[in-house]
């Protein structure tokens, strides 16, 4: 039985069975964009608020620095975005806006799609905005209304069924196979596309890529954010970590600063949030694979997994990826994560559940 598949673009509701993949989709549209789920039974939408603040700034970054990335066709000789000192450095208005034209084509399109869901599933939901530079002439300013048509909403619905946390077999199996993205900060469909000759690195098995600027410091996954559970280099005995997860100056937890080019990510922010208010000691520093040997936990998040715990990642011996054409060209080393998910993995993926419906936007049937 085929899963639940539908796209809404201005105002057009799309249900035919060629209705393309979410990657196709995002290839085919250029944009920033943001991908959310339903949870407890398509009742909520997980984080929707945060989604929205995080599409805003993604559009507001691209539009100020790469609107190559954000608007439809290349940039007309000549023609910029409107930029304005009250109205462009303006997050708030950004927000505004980008609430305004996601929630009304929300409102049309997802209580199709959740009539169209099936029993077991939830909805993966995929928003993109995209700019049209035909749009923009003749609008002098970006508080108008006039400028709310200058970019398109479309939505993408597809089946998904979450998997279940903390068993063992199901964590992630990482590889480190491409240096860090431009304009890391936004979410933009045009990374799909970007990352795809990344593929040819990936040994049989990985789950997701890894990537770094130098071959050691690790920055985030292709499509998610990275975390590290690092035992301190000290004297505190290994088994005193494992026993506690209270002891500050036995381990901390590690993910890239977003300074280092990485995706401020929903569930990114929820983990730091997590690991303050749980008294779990958290450093924004990209973990280094020199290091290695310290670490005891590691995870991933996104917002359709949410939090998975990883098993194993392989790192290239040198640092020379450029010069390979397949992942068998390469000589690798290893780090395994036996017994399935770790304590303070557990502990931040629970609290952060616990979270998934006061965070969720709850949908009216």
């Amino acid at each position: 039985m085929t899963s639940t598949r539908i796209v809404f673009s201005n105002g057009v509701v799309s249900q035919a069975s060629d209705t393309p993949s979410v990657s196709t989709f995002l290839q085919e549209r250029r944009g920033a964009y943001t991908t959310t789920r339903t949870h407890n039974n398509g009742s909520c939408l997980l984080f929707w608020e945060r989604h929205l603040r995080r599409l805003a700034s993604s559009a507001r970054i691209l539009y100020n620095s790469s609107p190559n990335l954000l608007f439809k066709s290349p940039t007309p000789s000549g023609l910029e975005p409107i930029r304005t000192p009250s109205s462009s450095s303006s997050l708030s208005m950004w927000e505004s806006m980008i609430k305004s034209l996601v929630n009304d084509s929300m409102n049309e399109a997802l209580p199709i799609a959740l009539k169209e869901r099936r029993d077991g599933e939830e909805l993966a939901v995929t928003v993109l905005v995209s700019g049209d530079y035909g749009k923009l002439s003749g609008i002098e300013n970006m508080g108008s209304d006039d400028f709310l048509g200058v970019f398109d909403v479309s939505v993408h619905f597809s089946g998904y069924v979450p998997f279940v946390f903390g068993v063992e077999g199901t964590g992630a199996r990482l590889a480190l196979v491409g240096r860090g993205r431009d304009v890391a900060e936004a979410k933009y469909s045009d990374w799909v596309r970007l990352r795809k000759p990344l593929e040819k690195l990936r040994p049989p098995s990985v789950t997701e890529l890894l990537l770094s600027n130098d071959g050691d410091q690790l920055l985030e996954g292709s499509i998610t954010n990275f975390f590290v559970v690092c035992r301190k280099d000290n004297s505190e005995a290994e088994d005193k970590f494992l026993q506690t997860c209270n002891n500050s100056h036995s381990f901390e937890v590690q993910t890239a600063p977003i300074s280092d080019g990485v995706l401020p990510g929903v569930i990114r922010q929820l983990v730091i949030e997590v690991c303050r208010s749980k008294g779990i000691p958290i450093r924004e520093l990209a973990s280094s694979w020199s290091q290695h040997e310290l670490w005891k936990e590691a995870f991933i998040t996104s917002s359709l997994r949410v939090l998975q715990h990883v098993e194993s990642i392989q790192v290239p011996k040198t640092w020379e990826l450029q010069e390979s054409d397949c992942w068998n060209d390469i000589a690798w080393e290893q780090k395994l994560f036996e017994g399935g998910p770790g304590m303070i993995t557990k502990t931040i993926q629970e609290e952060i559940m616990e979270r998934a419906g006061l965070g969720g936007y709850t949908l009216k049937r």
